[in-house]
């Protein structure tokens, strides 16, 4: 048994979907959270500067002594392409298996992405998909408000602003007509029944956030390295009152003990 933690970072509320997803699949697993509430979000920066923040989060999570990491951030994924490999322990990113249950999942070959704007911009989704199978077409539609919404609290189904921005993002995506969409940005499962509503019943959803927690549940077990007793330690880059208020909804919970703030210029 292996009860290290495996470390979770995202820019703020978004991993926690992949937080929720690998408790409900390995519940023994300790869990060493980091949200960069402070610098949220990422999807509006340069690559550079993605990747600046990225590194200081993964060295952040290591000082925490984790068996595994988990990018549970589509931007750092997607601005970073092969670049998260090399830090001595298992780097999980939340864009590969997304890809690859999308690829499964469709039945006509017509994949949408919606992602914040430095994901669209770097062309990750679109060339994976066609590394996979080079048919399919795909659609990636950049949706930068969703991130500062969800951050923000504004993330019920009937919420009218954020219902308007949803259907104005999704109007070229729904006229492209894909039969599966991926939510190519783990803040947006927390909309997701808005998102599913909008796009229509026969439109898959792919969670990156849980296609991401799958993954590391499989490499978890597969490299030996299950075991914990279920501990969860929630660390922020600002304010620890205003996460825990808006985690839970998420979480489906509240977080068992404050969050801890971390001076992440430190590392």
């Amino acid at each position: 048994m292996d009860s290290r933690p495996v470390g979770i970072f995202d820019s703020g509320l978004g991993g926690l979907t992949t937080v929720r997803e690998l408790r409900r699949l390995m519940p023994q697993e300790n869990i060493v959270y980091f949200g960069d509430t402070g610098r949220v979000p990422y999807g509006t920066r340069s690559r550079e500067i993605i990747r600046r923040y990225a590194v200081q989060d993964i060295r952040f999570l290591l000082s925490r002594e984790v068996k595994m990491i988990v990018a549970a951030c589509n931007t750092v994924a997607a601005a970073l392409a092969g670049e998260l490999d090399g830090w001595g322990v298992p780097v999980v990113e939340a864009l590969t298996p997304a890809v690859r249950a999308a690829r499964r999942a469709t039945r006509t070959g017509r994949i949408g992405v919606i992602g914040t704007s430095a994901t669209a911009r770097s062309g990750a989704y679109d060339r994976a998909l066609r590394e996979l199978e080079p048919g399919l077409e795909v659609l990636t539609a950049p949706c930068p408000l969703f991130v500062p919404l969800v951050e923000n609290g504004f993330a019920q189904r009937e919420n009218p602003v954020t219902r308007m921005v949803a259907e104005q993002y999704l109007a070229p995506v729904r006229a492209f007509k894909p039969d599966v969409l991926i939510l190519g940005c783990t803040h947006y499962p927390a909309i997701k029944d808005l998102l599913g509503e909008l796009m229509g019943e026969g439109v898959t959803l792919i969670d990156s956030g849980q296609e991401a927690a799958r993954e590391a549940q499989a490499l978890l077990r597969t490299r030996g390295l299950e075991g914990g007793e279920g501990s969860c330690e929630y660390c922020v880059s600002d304010s620890p009152a205003d996460f825990a208020e808006n985690a839970c909804a998420i979480l489906g919970e509240r977080i068992p003990a404050p969050a801890v703030k971390i001076d992440i210029e430190a590392f």
